[in-house]
């Protein structure tokens, strides 16, 4: 995880927050860093985590998840840790022999009519369903990229369905919390994947927004990023906040500082 985001999100693997959707955005940039400091920070802080990587293989979060000091191997070994690899449990769907397999994976929706998520759903709320043995703190569902699932040919309206029943069955059942990926781009003709995007905004706790700069390229600062923490619905009081920030990633960490600060430009 990155110590200087933790600060700027008041956050600390100590006090995890629970029943909050933490949507993560990017455009014009790679905002999958974003995804590698959370599933981190919630490993860290002795979460159970149910991670839907739809983009990429484990031995890829894994290398990275390395660098910022925790292993998804033993995460795996010990139970706190639940990893759905979407690569391949695509390729066991379309071209796999065993029918049980494809009958009763997650992603089954890859081999019909792309409409019924509810295989994905039920193993992400058995995946983080409490048992006897357990002592983790609150449950955490993460997905990378939720941008995929149109790729695939899912509805908006059923990938919106998925999340509702997801926020219901994770943040208001059990008490944890979700994390969604999704890509943007304000140029895009794709409604699908903005209409997607502008109803989890709404419907999102925090927004992480990383942007390319319109500058463009720059090896000393590589993008923006918004952070947007709305205020509780109880306490009407509370507005929501926004703030910018400039970044660059480095081998092991992320450094952020305000717009025009940056030590290569002063």
């Amino acid at each position: 995880m990155f110590l200087e985001l933790n600060e700027l999100l008041n956050a600390s693997p100590e006090r995890p927050e629970q029943g909050k959707l933490t949507l993560l955005c990017d455009t014009k940039t790679d905002g999958s860093f974003l995804v590698h400091h959370f599933l981190s920070f919630y490993l860290k802080a002795g979460c159970k985590v149910c991670f839907v990587a739809l983009l990429q293989s484990f031995s890829h979060y894994n290398i990275i998840a390395q660098k910022l000091g925790v292993s998804l191997t033993a995460a795996k070994e010990r139970g706190q840790l639940v990893f759905l690899e979407g690569l391949k449990s695509c390729f066991d769907v379309l071209f796999g022999e065993e029918q049980h397999v494809r009958q009763t994976s997650p992603l089954r929706f890859v081999s019909e009519d792309g409409s019924n998520l509810k295989t994905m759903y039920e193993f992400v709320r058995t995946s983080l369903m409490a048992s006897g043995s357990d002592s983790w703190k609150c449950p955490v569902l993460l997905m990378d990229d939720l941008s995929v699932l149109l790729s695939l040919g899912v509805r908006p309206v059923d990938v919106l369905d998925f999340i509702h029943y997801c926020r219901v069955a994770v943040c208001s059942q059990l008490k944890g919390n979700i994390v969604v990926l999704v890509h943007s781009n304000d140029d895009s003709e794709d409604e699908a994947n903005e209409l997607v995007v502008n109803s989890l905004c709404h419907q999102s706790n925090l927004i992480l927004w990383a942007e390319g700069l319109a500058t463009g390229f720059c090896k000393d600062v590589h993008g923006q990023l918004k952070i947007i923490q709305k205020g509780s619905s109880e306490l009407k009081a509370e507005r929501t906040l926004l703030r910018i920030y400039q970044y660059k990633i480095q081998d092991k960490n992320v450094t952020f500082f305000a717009r025009g600060m940056s030590a290569a430009v002063l």
